[in-house]
């Protein structure tokens, strides 16, 4: 296994590193956590394992391939970067350029610029026939100054952040307020473990975010809601970013007209702008976990979402759930989403 590390989002505090394992795991590369440092993981995984986070994570920024850690000090640095034989990564007639990103305001007292000369001049020292270039480089260095320490190695992915942006509810043809982000629902698809071929069903498609961010991890989709013209709105979206459903359906998410799938991965409706057509959120929430466990197999997993102040978790393992995990993220002054994952059992 490779050393490996990961800058990961601070958008939230355990998300990031929860969905990060949830990709491996899901994806079915074993792993070593080595260390988790502020928005940095360190950990031993294939190196092909790389291309899965990046094709499928919300919240990983950068992928690097470990080539030396050590105390956030000048000296040490130096001697750290000394010792590593970096012809074993640059070879002759490559370009490279060094980048050094800061976490929050650690390391205060160490420039990150001049950090970058003195880490490329070393380089330079140690490989033969090699230029820097900091425009277009062959390859790039990057480290990471955060908890105390510098984290250096060969970058070997980095993540396009519009992407997510260019699906944010107010950009679907089809939009409304309670309407999850793009990157919320994609972290949850990871957190269900769903991998490609799978059958993924959201109960509340709502405007199809699950259902999209699904698609394109490489599930197959199925959505339903009681709301004829969020179904029809689920379409219209589906439709522009050409994700094919295996079907969207009118229905009550209490009495899924189903026999069997793989993933459930819901954001049940509430708040201000969503309606719950005269029920309660615990209801539904009650009745879809209910619903959903007739529909799993044994160890497979819904990831559901719902205001902190219901206490999901607890309600979960009252209907014979195993609760795997929980999130909070704060959306407003009055509401904190809890992202929880059970297990059927």
């Amino acid at each position: 296994m490779a050393e490996l590390f990961f800058l990961l989002s601070g958008e939230n505090e355990t998300l990031p590193a929860a969905e990060l394992k949830a990709i491996l795991e899901a994806e079915g590369f074993p792993f070593e956590v080595e260390e988790q440092l502020d928005l940095v993981m360190r950990l031993k995984a294939a190196e092909d394992s790389v291309e899965a986070v990046h094709r499928r994570s919300a919240y990983t920024m950068v992928c690097v391939l470990e080539l030396f850690a050590c105390e956030a000090e000048e000296a040490a640095i130096a001697k750290a970067a000394e010792a590593v034989d970096f012809r074993g990564v640059l070879g002759e007639g490559e370009s490279f350029a060094v980048r050094v990103r800061r976490v929050k305001n650690y390391s205060e007292e160490i420039g990150s610029v001049p950090l970058e000369g003195k880490l490329g001049k070393i380089i330079l020292d140690n490989t033969t026939g090699t230029r820097v270039n900091l425009k277009k480089p062959d390859k790039t260095f990057f480290g990471v100054l955060t908890s105390g320490k510098l984290v250096f190695g060969l970058k070997l992915a980095e993540m396009e952040i519009l992407t997510f942006s260019e699906r944010r509810p107010r950009k679907k043809p089809y939009f409304h307020p309670s309407a999850m982000p793009s990157k919320l629902a994609r972290c949850m698809v990871n957190l269900s473990r769903a991998r490609r071929g799978e059958v993924l069903l959201d109960p509340f498609c709502g405007t199809g975010s699950t259902m999209i961010e699904a698609g394109f991890v490489g599930c197959r989709v199925l959505g339903f809601d009681v709301q004829r013209r969020m179904a029809e709105g689920t379409r219209r979206n589906l439709e522009h970013f050409g994700v094919e459903a295996e079907g969207v359906v009118v229905a009550d998410s209490r009495k899924l007209p189903l026999m069997r799938v793989d993933r459930v991965v819901s954001d049940p409706p509430y708040g201000k702008s969503a309606t719950t057509m005269k029920s309660t959120t615990k209801r539904l929430v009650e009745g879809v976990l209910g619903s959903a466990r007739g529909l799993l197999g044994a160890g497979q997993l819904i990831c559901i979402a719902s205001p902190k102040t219901l206490g999901i978790s607890r309600v979960g393992e009252e209907l014979g759930y195993r609760h795997v995990e929980s999130h909070f993220a704060y959306v407003h002054g009055t509401l904190t989403r809890e992202i929880a994952v059970f297990e059927k059992v």
